[in-house]
């Protein structure tokens, strides 16, 4: 692969739909084959994920490791009742627990309510105990030495932040340094005017970035910029993480499928779509840090 500074990802749902010892070990096989250098795991349903044993496969693989997750209905913390808040906060120190177990140092996505669309704005006391949770919460992350991403998702998936503008706001009443924004152009695509000046408005608070096409299939067959975008990321000096993200029915759990709305399969074929999406990030990430 060319020289760039950023560690490459892909998340783990491009390979397989669950987190059994033969999925995670399938998908470290195809990640290390593929040659990036991360490996991104989704906590929705990690009821049987084996830490020690994929944190083994990880490291003699060479792999680096990310999760994320966004909250359930009834364990969210953006909501005013005190049960639903109190079994997500429990909900995020047992996804935490697992990241650490398995030797990672991220733990990002909606970490700060339910995945779906709401019925109403969010609530002023929702947003006090998402301040409240996420503050408290960070600081057990920090004393593991880990980093909390806000994922900034669009208006379908939350009411909480749809824009870098807002997740920015949320961070500093969250009020902790081990708390960064995390991108994703396929969110951007639908609520951020374009793909550069949010980048540019976090700067260094930017910790996290996902790449995805707009309509979440094969990279670069879309509408989206991501010259500019890797230009954006390139002004802001940006080091961190570039994880590859899509999703087809053809792979993903049925359940996970029906949350993201993935209705038809856009791709059937992990390997090319991800040996795909690797030359075209990494092309466009040397060409912008080189120019």
């Amino acid at each position: 692969m060319i020289d760039i500074k950023n560690p490459l990802g892909v998340h783990a749902l491009v390979w397989v739909g669950g987190t059994t010892p033969q999925d995670i070990g399938e998908a470290v096989d195809k990640t290390k084959a593929a040659g990036f250098d991360l490996l991104e795991l989704s906590l929705h349903d990690a009821v049987d994920l084996d830490t020690a044993d994929a944190r083994r496969r990880l490291s003699e693989a060479g792999l680096a490791v990310s999760a994320s997750r966004g909250l359930t209905l009834d364990a969210d913390i953006s909501s005013e009742d005190t049960a639903i808040v109190t079994r997500g906060e429990e909900l995020l120190y047992e996804s935490l627990k697992l990241v650490d177990e398995l030797g990672g140092q991220i733990l990002t996505g909606a970490l700060y309510s339910a995945f779906g669309k709401a019925s109403a704005p969010l609530t002023a006391g929702g947003r006090r105990n998402i301040v409240s949770v996420l503050r408290t919460f960070a600081k057990e992350a920090s004393h593991r030495r880990m980093t909390l991403g806000l994922e900034v998702c669009n208006r379908y998936e939350t009411n909480v932040i749809n824009t870098a503008a807002d997740a920015l706001r949320l961070a500093d009443d969250i009020g902790e340094d081990n708390v960064v924004i995390h991108l994703d152009s396929y969110h951007m695509n639908i609520e951020e005017a374009d793909l550069v000046r949010p980048v540019r408005l976090l700067g260094d608070r930017l910790g996290y970035v996902h790449i995805g096409e707009n309509h979440r299939g094969y990279i670069g067959s879309g509408h989206l910029d991501f010259g500019a975008f890797f230009h954006a990321l390139a002004d802001i000096d940006y080091a961190g993480p570039i994880t590859f993200e899509s999703f087809s029915s053809a792979v993903v759990s049925p359940g996970l499928s029906n949350d993201l709305a993935i209705w038809r399969n856009l791709w059937d074929d992990g390997v090319d779509l991800a040996t795909h999406a690797l030359r075209y990030i990494s092309d466009g990430i040397h060409a912008a840090q080189h120019r």
